[in-house]
């Protein structure tokens, strides 16, 4: 089994010498499978690892017993141990989402965390073979299009890492046993309450006894075909959409010569189009990329109202894609100030609190969206605020490379119509902060840190 993994890493690129990798621990057969084998040949790939746990308070004493358990197996094998309590309950109420949903929110935003305080780079996550045939199984029957049935990725976002994506669970039960480790039980996973734990305990043991026991690999074959196809076909897109697709303030418009394109390529020319306007494609069906089809053939000044606040009209042949806001803002407003002689700025509705510390004590790393620390050697004389220009670039905190702050903005889920409203730390001519999300990889405080820059955002009304 080791070597299978070691294969899926190095087939994959996943790790780089000297990673730092934060590996996801619930305390189940996956992931205490995924910490112990990491941490084995960790020397292997010359990287540092650590855990990071979430209670999410949801099976009582259950729930605490699993946090103490991950906490005693990091002590075991000396690796650090971070963890977190949220009450998911009251997190799903308060965000008016799903326990599920809130559940993974709570789960990535640790991880994020976790990755800061460690000075990690990458994610560690332990889905398997059978969770992926488990999710391409659930998409078909759902109704999905070749990106859904490519399933779970090795890789995604150069940061979040699947090592056991290509292993079995019976492999990884069979780790355990024969590393002699007990792992939690999560009793939750067998109650059918959720779609997945009926596809797991009842519909996958029915297709392998009477139709094909091999059914998991099957269906992560598949997923790997339609993942070399689906990748061809987007390539295709990509080209198309950069020919006929452009930004005209805030609206994003298709001309009408990309609708004499193939509808299989239409049609991912259209979700990239509301994609890179909201920054998903979340509820968006294949009715209403035909109703968007329809609008323009009937004629000019058809419209067809959208998911997500958005407004699809037909102006003379060509689809203006567009989210209904009356909000405005002056995105071309901007601060300069010196770091030695300013305390406190004020910029539209913000307030910005700038610190010189001279130890590292003071440095307090719990959570915090609004209070980041910089290397003040790093970040020269001078701070701007602003707000977002187009072609701007970001190095966010992990990355070795600068991204296109609007990919950042499409990965965060941040709807296009609130980009334009995120203050934007710089220093110099490189953005150091999106304020209340990500911080850059070149301004971090690390080992050779003497002095210390902390900056402290609130609103000015609050």
């Amino acid at each position: 089994m080791i070597d299978k993994v070691i294969e899926t890493i190095e087939k994959n690129s996943m790790f780089n010498k000297g990673d730092r990798v934060v590996v996801a621990v619930s305390g189940g057969p996956d992931s205490i499978c995924l910490l112990h084998l990491l941490n084995s040949i960790k020397s292997k790939f010359d990287m540092e690892i650590c855990a990071a746990h979430v209670n999410h308070c949801l099976r009582g004493a259950e729930a605490d017993a699993d946090e103490e358990f991950v906490r005693r197996f990091c002590e075991e094998l000396n690796v650090d141990f971070y963890v977190k309590r949220v009450d998911i309950n009251k997190l799903a109420k308060e965000k008016k989402l799903s326990s599920e949903l809130a559940g993974r929110e709570a789960r990535y935003d640790f991880f994020e965390e976790v990755m800061e305080k460690f000075r990690g780079n990458k994610i560690a996550i332990a889905h398997n073979a059978n969770d992926r045939a488990e999710t391409i199984l659930m998409r078909i029957i759902r109704g999905t299009g070749l990106d859904g049935m490519v399933g779970i990725k090795p890789m995604r976002d150069e940061v979040f890492v699947r090592p056991l994506i290509n292993t079995s669970r019976n492999d990884i039960e069979k780790y355990c046993l024969d590393n002699k480790i007990s792992p939690r039980i999560d009793k939750t996973n067998l109650e059918r309450l959720y779609t997945r734990n009926k596809i797991r305990l009842d519909l996958i043991p029915y297709i392998m006894n009477n139709f094909n026991e091999d059914v998991v690999a099957a269906l992560n074959r598949l997923g790997d075909i339609v993942s070399i196809d689906n990748d061809y076909m987007q390539k295709i897109a990509n080209k198309k959409y950069d020919s006929y697709c452009y930004l005209d303030e805030k609206n994003i418009i298709i001309k009408k010569e990309a609708f004499c394109e193939h509808e299989a390529v239409l049609s991912r020319m259209i979700r990239r189009a509301i994609s890179e306007l909201t920054g998903n494609v979340y509820n968006i069906e294949k009715k209403h990329v035909e109703d968007i089809i329809h609008i323009q053939q009937v004629g000019t000044g058809k419209k067809v109202n959208l998911p997500n606040n958005i407004v699809a009209h037909n102006n003379y042949g060509d689809i203006c894609f567009e989210v209904k806001s009356n909000d405005i803002i002056d995105n071309k407003k901007i601060y300069e100030a010196s770091i030695e002689n300013s305390h406190v700025i004020s910029f539209n509705g913000f307030k910005f609190e700038v610190t010189l510390l001279e130890s590292k004590t003071d440095i307090k790393l719990k959570q915090d969206d609004y209070v980041k620390y910089f290397d003040a050697n790093k970040v020269g004389t001078n701070i701007s605020i602003r707000y977002r220009n187009d072609g701007d670039k970001f190095k966010p905190l992990g990355m070795k490379s600068f991204k296109k702050l609007k990919d950042i903005f499409i990965n965060l889920k941040i709807p296009r119509e609130d980009r334009i409203k995120i203050p934007l730390i710089c220093f110099g001519n490189e953005i150091a902060w999106i304020v209340g999300h990500k911080i850059s990889e070149d301004f971090k405080i690390d080992d050779q840190t003497k002095t210390i820059l902390k900056i402290k955002v609130e609103r000015e009304d609050n």
